[in-house]
């Protein structure tokens, strides 16, 4: 082998910006709006002679599941659809006997109500 058939040089990581390479700088800014989150709003109108006609509205949050909690954000942990610990039938067997036990304490009271008056 002679110095002309020397292998291609490797690119040093001096050519990206700040020594890292993009797939790093990537990876960081994903940590990092994970870790905050974002938020991206935008609206669409449409209009014809200053009439309108639609109006859609955008609003998309991207942040880590951790992050949602905490900002209070958890509804696909209740839709039953997206979570096998989501149960629905389990919560509305309970509202339903809650709502069954209100009506008959609500009819007692009727019922003792209307006896009281001559």
């Amino acid at each position: 082998m002679t110095s002309s058939d020397s292998p291609a040089p490797v690119p040093s990581r001096a050519a990206y910006p700040y020594g890292q390479s993009s797939s790093a700088n990537l990876a960081d800014i994903l940590e990092r709006v994970l870790d905050k989150g974002i938020v991206i709003v935008g609206d669409i109108k449409i209009n014809l002679l200053d009439i309108e006609l639609l109006t859609i509205k955008l609003r998309l949050l991207v942040a880590s599941v951790d992050k949602a909690r905490e900002i209070g954000i958890d509804w696909w942990e209740h839709d039953p659809a997206l979570s096998s610990r989501a149960d629905g039938r389990r919560s509305l067997e309970a509202q339903n006997k809650r709502l069954r036990a209100e009506i008959r304490e609500l009819r007692s009271q009727i019922s003792e109500d209307q006896g009281e008056e001559p």
